[in-house]
């Protein structure tokens, strides 16, 4: 099993301090959203082909821990304004 802390970070001007996957600005609550949508790890890894199996694995960990952080940040996207993300 990947160690989480070495394929999450938070990082201060980088998607809003977000956890993100180590390398890439994914945030772990956009992965966990399209889970929510019913999107299983085969069609996220076919919309990102640069995140690997391990990658995913550690964001699922990431957010099983951090549930209330992940849960937040998803409720902030849905109430945020309708521009672009930078």
């Amino acid at each position: 099993m990947p160690s989480t802390t070495e394929r999450i970070t938070k990082t201060a001007g980088i998607c809003g301090g977000r956890a993100c996957i180590r390398g890439h600005r994914i945030p772990v609550w956009v992965l966990v959203g399209y889970r929510e949508l019913g999107r299983n790890d085969d069609e996220i890894l076919r919309s990102y082909p640069s995140l690997t199996p391990a990658d995913l694995e550690a964001a699922w960990d990431f957010a099983a821990v951090n549930a209330a952080e992940i849960e937040r940040d998803i409720r902030e996207n849905e109430d945020g304004d309708p521009g672009f993300v930078e």
